[in-house]
């Protein structure tokens, strides 16, 4: 690879409307692009972090002055996103830091060499079927009107955030609404404890696809002890950050599904590394999504099409989040999403949108 340089650019994107969850409200996306130059190409890679430590203890200014101040001069002229990896182990977490970087250099040596990442991670399918995360509601009726309108463009789940006070009757609304057959979900964000279990048993009756982080991203110890007390399939989303934490919560059923988030784990080589553990074991895998542009959307559409991934996931159309995408947008077509497959994420910013970002930084990178 020819590395010649990395910009980080800064910006923000309005959402369509207000999504709010068990830990706040979001009205828009604040973004940290890394743009890795080489000689004739260029990667990019979206950074998931927030603007405050709500969801991670990581949150956009920490990232940028991580990428800054520790990433950035472990590059190289001839790095690769592997040697970036193991240089960058040293530092300790900062997962979402480190996959923004990892990306646009995965993204800048599959330009080169004129192949996707899809191949590259070795995917399956060409499209991903797609579901939808809707957020907590001002009231029932709206959450039955958001609801309906979602299931109308053709998404083929729907996952609840829920949290406590506004759980059961949220989601005994939406069955009596639209029936047993819809695939349903919940996501808690961490919002209880183990000493709620006995109430999210309740949850049981209505036949979901899986609970989604019910309790506090470091109690392993709580989840194995709810996972043995109600009968809705434990899902762990903040609490796998590697392999290792994977590995160890499936060995101590903590959980029988696990959602992957390339930023929550460090990248796409760690993203697949843990669903390739997931498909030896036949524990079914998802793709989560964290209010990703286009740039981070078209590199999970890359990942949600390996084989493992048999759960639809939350890779919704542009339009779901975005009046106007930072990409070309990507849209819903029969409940599924195309998967790109031409060089590299596939996708780039569009100049008119970049226009309105602003550059922190260009850092030259030394000669090997």
């Amino acid at each position: 690879m020819n590395l010649r340089g990395v910009e980080l650019w800064r910006g923000k994107i309005d959402l369509v409307s207000p999504f709010r969850t068990s830990f706040g409200t979001e009205f828009s996306r604040e973004l940290l692009f890394v743009h890795a130059v080489g000689e004739s190409h260029a990667g990019w890679g979206e950074c998931v972090a927030m603007v405050e430590p709500n969801y991670s203890s990581e949150y956009l200014d920490n990232c940028v002055q991580v990428v800054s101040r520790f990433l950035l001069p472990l590059l190289h002229a001839d790095i690769s996103a592997e040697s970036f990896v193991s240089n960058a182990s040293s530092i300790r977490g900062n997962y979402m830091a480190k996959a923004c970087v990892e990306t646009a250099l995965l993204d800048l040596r599959l330009r080169e060499q004129s192949s996707s990442l899809a191949k590259f991670l070795g995917a399956t399918k060409t499209r991903v079927a797609s579901g939808v995360s809707v957020g907590i509601q001002e009231s029932l009726d709206a959450l039955v009107r958001v609801v309906g309108e979602y299931l109308a463009l053709g998404y083929l789940r729907v996952k609840l955030k829920i949290e406590p006070g506004l759980d059961l009757e949220l989601v005994r609304t939406i069955r009596k609404e639209f029936g047993d057959e819809l695939l349903l979900q919940v996501d808690a964000n961490a919002a209880y404890t183990v000493a709620d279990a006995e109430h999210l048993k309740k949850l049981d009756e209505f036949n979901l696809l899986l609970i989604e982080q019910p309790l506090p991203e470091d109690d392993l110890v709580g989840h194995i002890e709810l996972a043995k007390i109600i009968n809705t399939p434990v899902c762990l989303d903040e609490s796998i950050t590697s392999l290792e934490t994977a590995r160890g919560a499936l060995d101590l059923k903590a959980c029988s599904i696990i959602n992957i988030k390339s930023g929550r784990v460090g990248g796409y080589l760690e993203a697949k590394k843990i669903h390739d553990l997931c498909l030896s074991r036949g524990v079914p895998v998802w793709c989560g999504g964290m209010l990703e542009t286009g740039i981070g959307r078209a590199a999970n559409l890359a990942l949600a099409a390996l084989p493992g991934f048999t759960l639809p996931g939350d890779i919704s159309a542009s339009a779901r989040y975005f009046a106007r995408d930072i990409t070309t947008p990507f849209v819903l077509v029969n409940g599924h999403i195309d998967v790109p497959n031409t060089v590299g994420i596939g996708v780039e910013p569009l100049p008119e949108m970049l226009a309105s970002f602003r550059k922190l930084t260009t850092f030259e990178v030394a000669s090997s």
